[in-house]
């Protein structure tokens, strides 16, 4: 975080720096779901792999995610070419930034989906023992039986929330979203492929195709929450530089916290952490959806993350300190 404020500093100034801070911090309080979620996948890779997941990652979460991605859902939402996209983004943030509030529908639509698949598939997942709310949780298992329920609940979600859109834009939302919901499902079952190839691989083959299996999926995570949170930093900054360095090292914290996560085994202490991450994604990914229709405060989809983290590790001390009787 520390060298991201410096590189600001040496940018554009004590001005510049300040913002990083304050951009570092809010990327932080936006991704604690993800910190969570990240962990649980990233505790199934090697060690390689989770290194990697600190370089190659950080490259692709900095300049990758927060800086090209938006540029290419800005081109494409424009019809301007990457080339003059980032010539705006460099020299016209303002205008930059009406193109990018501009796709927002598509970027809402797109990462509603997404997280919205990664909310339903742990809910309905039929192999989870633990219930944080045992009555409701017990009850959606069962339903996990239905093939493709999850698909078919998102579905149902998308043509809810496009109905009441204006006509003008029903398609581009029905579209965005169908690209997150055929996004999820392609990294899903690649993932599910290798892990049914793995009794035929070598030790070394399973360690590369799961870890690379895992990695794609970290990656495709943090873009649906990040551009969020990119829309969100222009009411922070409007230099495109510096959001880029603010929200990678808010990142860079948040993959550090991760992997610590990982090796210190908070996730098997704190149990009921994995599913108040998930809920808080869920929440997230209804508050991306309505916020086709209605602007949602940022203030609303930082704390949702944080509050639902914090409820999800008191049921975990309680339940610690309290054991169920056998």
């Amino acid at each position: 975080m520390t060298l991201g404020v410096v590189a600001s500093f040496a940018w554009a100034g004590l001005e510049a720096a300040g913002m990083c801070a304050l951009l570092s911090l809010m990327e932080v309080s936006f991704s604690f779901d993800n910190a969570v979620v990240n962990a649980v996948v990233l505790k199934q890779m090697d060690k390689k792999w989770q290194e990697r997941f600190l370089t190659w990652g950080m490259v692709v979460a900095v300049f990758g995610m927060r800086f090209l991605f938006p540029v290419v859902v800005v081109a494409f939402a424009s019809g301007l070419s990457v080339y003059e996209v980032v010539q705006l983004a460099l020299h016209d943030p303002n205008e930059y930034g009406h193109h990018l509030l501009a796709a927002n529908l598509k970027i809402s639509a797109f990462g509603g989906m997404f997280l919205l698949m990664v909310f339903l598939k742990f809910i309905f997942d039929e192999t989870k023992e633990l219930h944080w709310c045992h009555a409701i949780e017990s009850r959606l298992v069962k339903l996990g039986k239905l093939d493709s329920i999850e698909v078919l609940i998102a579905i149902c979600v998308l043509m809810a929330m496009q109905s009441v859109l204006p006509e003008s834009q029903r398609l581009e939302a029905s579209l965005s979203g169908l690209v997150g919901l055929i996004m999820y499902i392609a990294v899903s079952s690649f993932a599910e492929l290798i892990s049914r190839e793995d009794s035929g691989k070598n030790q070394m083959a399973k360690a590369v195709y799961s870890g690379l299996s895992g990695f794609i999926y970290l990656q495709v995570l943090d873009a649906s929450f990040s551009l969020d949170g990119v829309i969100g930093a222009f009411a922070i900054s409007k230099d495109i530089v510096v959001i880029m360095l603010g929200l990678g090292a808010g990142a860079m914290f948040v993959r550090s916290l991760t992997v610590h996560m990982v090796r210190k085994g908070t996730l098997d202490t704190y149990q009921f952490l994995e599913h108040g991450a998930h809920y808080g994604i869920g929440v997230l990914a209804i508050i991306m959806l309505i916020s086709m229709i209605h602007p949602v405060p940022e203030i609303i989809t930082g704390l949702v993350g944080a509050v639902f983290i914090g409820m999800a590790l008191i049921s975990s001390i309680r339940h610690n300190s309290n054991p169920p009787q056998r």
